[in-house]
C-alpha cells in the first residue's frame, strides 16, 4: 500500500476543514494536491478539473433540482399546517402529544419536501411555540424537531438516495425508495416512544381526544398533499416514468397546489425559484468535486486497500458490518451527507458485496447512519437550525438528545443485521 497519497489526502481535508475552507473546496484542493504526488501540476489540474464536470454529467442528478424546488414550494405552500393539524387528530391525546405530532409531521414533510432543513424549519417553526405554550421545554421540542426531521431523508422521495445510485454505480432508484419506508418508519416509532417516556417522565400535559369527524375533517385537508407521495413513488415503481421525470412531475403538482391553496403568489416565485438554485448550487458543487476525490482515491487503489485491511482484520460479517458502521458514525460528526455518500460508497461498496450484502440495503444503512450525523456537531446542518429556530444552545440540547440518539442508533442496527427490513419492499415489486 502506497502511504504517501492517503496521508496527503486526509491531512490536507482535515487541516482545510478546520481553518474554515468550505466542505466543498476541501474536498477539491485535497483531492488536487493527492494527485499532484502522481502526475505533474497542470496534468493534475485538468484532471480534477475534468472529474468535476464528468461527475455532474449524469441523467439521474437532474432529479435533484427539481426535487429541490418542489420541496421549496411545499415548505412556502401551507403544506406543514395541513400535515401538523391531521397528525394532530391521530396521536395529540397520547402522552407527550405534541412530541410525537412532531415527529409524525416531520417524517410526512421530510418525505413530500425530500429535505430535513426544510423539515426543521417548518416543524420548529410552527410546533416549537405552541409546544412552549403547553409547558414542553424548548430543548426537548428541539431535540424532537432535530432527530425527527431527518428520518425524511430515508423517507422516499430522497435526494441522497439518488445520489447513493449514482456512486454505487447504478443501483435502482426505485428500489432504494421502496426500501427506505420500513427503515424510515421504524426509526420514526423508536423516536415516539422514547419521546412519549420522556413526556411521561416530566408530567407534561396531554391533549384533547379528536372525534371522527375531526381526523376526517384534517385527513381531507391534508389529503392532496399526502397524494404526491403516491403520484412520484407509485409512478416510479410501476414504470411510468423514471425518477428524474417523477422529479419534474413533482414541481408541477406542487405548483399547482401551492396555488390551489393559495399560500403564494405570482411575485413571490421569483424569490422561491432563487432559493432552490442556491441550495442546488450548492448540492452540485459537492458532488461534483466528491466525485473528483472518489476517482482520485480508485486511481490510488485507496478502496482496494481499505477493503484487504478490514477483510484482513475480520471476515465475519457481523463484526466487519459494525466496524463499518462506526467509521460511518464517526465520519458523520465531521462531514455533510451528500460528500459523505459519495467518497465512502466506493470504498465500502466492494468490501459489503463480498460479505453478501444487498448494495440496495446497504444505501438505505449507509444514508440512516450519516442522519444521525446531521445532527451532531461540528457539521451537524440539521442541529444548528434546530437549535436556532428553538432560540436556545446547543449544550442545552444534549440531555434530551441523548436518549433520541441510542433509539436512532437501535434502529440503523436492526437495520444493518435484519435485510428484510429494508428488502422486503423491493422484493414484493419485483426490483
Amino acid at each position: 500500500m502506497e502511504y504517501i497519497p492517503v496521508i496527503i489526502l486526509v491531512l490536507s481535508f482535515v487541516s482545510l476543514l478546520l481553518i474554515g475552507v468550505p466542505v466543498a473546496w476541501s474536498i477539491a484542493i485535497s483531492s488536487l494536491l493527492t494527485m499532484m504526488v502522481s502526475i505533474p501540476t497542470l496534468p493534475a489540474l485538468t484532471t480534477v478539473s475534468q472529474r468535476i464536470g464528468t461527475g455532474l454529467d449524469s441523467f439521474a442528478l437532474l432529479a435533484i433540482p427539481f426535487f429541490v424546488l418542489s420541496g421549496q414550494l411545499m415548505n412556502k405552500g401551507g403544506i406543514a399546517h395541513r400535515l401538523i393539524a391531521f397528525a394532530k387528530t391521530l396521536v395529540g391525546a397520547l402522552p407527550g402529544g405534541l412530541a410525537l405530532i412532531n415527529v409524525i409531521s416531520a417524517m410526512l414533510m421530510g418525505a413530500i419536501a425530500g429535505s430535513a432543513m426544510a423539515s426543521a424549519s417548518a416543524m420548529g417553526s410552527i410546533l416549537g411555540p405552541e409546544m412552549e405554550k403547553e409547558g414542553y421545554s424548548k430543548e426537548f421540542g428541539a431535540a424532537v424537531n432535530i432527530t425527527s426531521s431527518t428520518i425524511g431523508l430515508v423517507i422516499p422521495p430522497s435526494n441522497v438516495l439518488i445520489v447513493y445510485s449514482l456512486a454505487s454505480g447504478g443501483v435502482s432508484i426505485a428500489a432504494l425508495f421502496l426500501a427506505g419506508y420500513i427503515p424510515g418508519i421504524l426509526t420514526g416509532l423508536f423516536l415516539m416512544i422514547v419521546a412519549s417516556f420522556w413526556a411521561k417522565k416530566k408530567k407534561y400535559k396531554v391533549g384533547k381526544r379528536s372525534s371522527i369527524k375531526d381526523v376526517v375533517k384534517t385527513f381531507i385537508a391534508a389529503f392532496p398533499s399526502l397524494m404526491l407521495l403516491v403520484v412520484v413513488i407509485g409512478g416510479i415503481v410501476t414504470g411510468i416514468f423514471t425518477a428524474t421525470e417523477a422529479s419534474a412531475i413533482a414541481v408541477l403538482y406542487t405548483l399547482v397546489l401551492a396555488f390551489w391553496y393559495k399560500e403564494i403568489t405570482v411575485k413571490s416565485l421569483p424569490q422561491i425559484f432563487l432559493d432552490s438554485c442556491g441550495t442546488t448550487a450548492i448540492v452540485m458543487l459537492l458532488i461534483g468535486a466528491s466525485m473528483s476525490m472518489s476517482w482520485i482515491m480508485s486511481y490510488e487503489n485507496i478502496p482496494q486497500d481499505i477493503s484487504t485491511l478490514l477483510l484482513g482484520i475480520s471476515d465475519n460479517p457481523i463484526v466487519v458490518l459494525l466496524i463499518i458502521n462506526l467509521l460511518l458514525l464517526f465520519v458523520g460528526i465531521f462531514m455533510d451527507m451528500t460528500p459523505a455518500v459519495l467518497i465512502f460508497t466506493p470504498i465500502f461498496l466492494p468490501i459489503i458485496t463480498k460479505l453478501g450484502m444487498d448494495p440496495v440495503q446497504f444505501g438505505i444503512v449507509m444514508v440512516l447512519n450519516l442522519c444521525i450525523g446531521l445532527c451532531t456537531p461540528p457539521v451537524g446542518s440539521v442541529l444548528f437550525v434546530g437549535v436556532g429556530i428553538a432560540n436556545t444552545t446547543i449544550e442545552k440540547v444534549v440531555k434530551p438528545l441523548l436518549p433520541l440518539f441510542v433509539s436512532m442508533i437501535i434502529a440503523l442496527f436492526l437495520v444493518t443485521y435484519f435485510p428484510e427490513l429494508s428488502l422486503w419492499l423491493p422484493r414484493l415489486f419485483d426490483l
